[in-house]
């Protein structure tokens, strides 16, 4: 079942995130990766800034996460997650389905450029992977991250997206 997440799933959605998270390390750039990967208190900026969970929940657990927000004229794909012993069960499609059928408008994720499964994940998904320089300038304009994340990111656009 897929359902909206409460602040009383914050400690879950911690949980999964960092469980799952566990995937980049040693794959991401060394200098990007750090333990906890998302500290409880970036969990809950994320969500003070506009960060809307979903979750999946089986036998009253929520096994699967995934946010979207908000931003200016287009909808951001944030914090795509689940358990590790729950990967590969179609839990992460599934949610990807409900979010994008959340949304009308242009639908943008940003992931490691060298997390090839995230990046396989959302062009199995309809996501299409935009030039370097439209990433750029994509990422400047949507995200408030470090440049040095910008050099290791790639953007997929759900929908055409105008330059």
């Amino acid at each position: 079942m897929i359902r909206p997440c409460t602040d009383s799933d914050v400690p879950s959605i911690f949980a999964i995130v960092n469980d799952a998270a566990q995937a980049y390390k040693g794959v991401i750039p060394s200098d990007r990766w750090h333990e906890p990967y998302m500290p409880m208190e970036e969990l809950k900026e994320e969500i003070a800034h506009g960060v809307k969970f979903w979750g999946y929940e089986d036998g009253g657990q929520l096994i699967g996460v995934m946010g979207m927000q908000q931003v200016k004229d287009v909808a951001l794909i944030r914090h795509a997650y689940v358990k590790t012993e729950m990967r590969n069960r179609g839990i992460g499609g599934k949610l990807m389905a409900y979010l994008l059928g959340q949304t009308d408008g242009k639908i943008l994720v940003g992931t490691w450029k060298a997390a090839s499964w995230a990046v396989k994940f959302y062009q199995n998904h309809g996501f299409q992977l935009v030039s370097g320089e439209e990433k750029d300038r994509l990422l400047k304009t949507y995200w408030n991250i470090p440049e040095r994340q910008i050099e290791t990111s790639v953007v997929l656009v759900y929908k055409e997206f105008p330059s």
